[in-house]
């Protein structure tokens, strides 16, 4: 038997990687589970910035188009500077698969201040993952993401609400180590799964897109996801999540949801 990967990429050059298994898409093993691929984004943004001289800044926002399938070939990711500065810079990541973009990203990096004398407003810490029994997402949902996560509920999932923990042992590139936000960034997009409306074998609700808003930035190996999901009566559907760390929330994230029926 083949040993399983470690990790959801491998380094082929600069700014090629190879997808691994681990990266199997939940509607379908042929296609790239974007979770992994936004953590990437992130990765490849902290080496582009950590190539210059320190700025002290830090991610603020973080906004994902995705354009079309990414599957499970190699594929390049190219970082470019949008908009420069001293106290706001808007740093853009494009992914280039079969000679076409597939994802999109642009990001706000703003300069950290000390602003611990008026900090507030940020809300109750969930209940911590250490005693919480694990929840098999796979009976659910296919591919090897979903397969490589460790997730714990807080209370029981219900359709359109559930509140999770989530986490990895994987890294997001073999043989690299990444920042915590990147292994944090690269786990959200779990929130459109663990709440589901209605079972994916009937409805299919795929997210075009992941916003996140950040007002501090997490650590730790783990990612909470209070996480609410509507359907509207015409299409249209809303992921809504606040993002925690242990210590408690650190910001939201935000999907677009383009609902149908299954095909029969």
């Amino acid at each position: 038997m083949p040993t399983p990967p470690d990790s959801y990429f491998i380094r082929i050059d600069e700014n090629r990687y190879r997808p691994t298994e681990l990266t199997g898409g939940a509607w379908a093993s042929t296609e790239q589970h974007i979770s992994p691929m936004n953590g990437l984004i992130v990765h490849a943004i902290d080496r582009y910035v950590a190539g210059r001289a320190p700025d002290g800044m830090v991610i603020g926002r973080i906004s994902v188009d995705i354009l079309g399938v990414v599957g499970l070939e190699d594929f390049d990711l190219y970082v470019e500077t949008v908009r420069p500065g001293r106290t706001i810079e808007l740093v853009e990541a494009t992914v280039v698969a079969k000679d076409r973009p597939a994802v999109r990203a642009r990001v706000w990096r703003l300069a950290a201040q000390d602003t611990s004398a008026v900090a507030g407003g940020q809300g109750d810490r969930l209940t911590p993952p250490d005693s919480l029994p694990s929840w098999a997402m796979s009976r659910t949902w296919a591919g090897g993401y979903i397969g490589s996560l460790d997730v714990r509920p807080v209370g029981a999932p219900t359709p359109g609400r559930t509140i999770a923990w989530v986490s990895t042992p994987a890294r997001l590139v073999a043989g690299e180590t990444s920042s915590e936000l990147a292994r944090f960034v690269g786990l959200v997009d779990t929130a459109n799964g663990i709440a589901a409306r209605q079972p994916p074998t009937q409805w299919l609700f795929p997210n075009l897109d992941l916003s996140i808003h950040l007002f501090r930035q997490p650590e730790g190996e783990w990612v909470g996801l209070d996480t609410t999901v509507v359907f509207g009566a015409h299409g249209q559907g809303l992921t809504s999540t606040v993002l925690h760390d242990l210590d408690g929330p650190v910001g939201h994230a935000e999907q677009i949801l383009t609902v149908r029926p299954a095909r029969r």
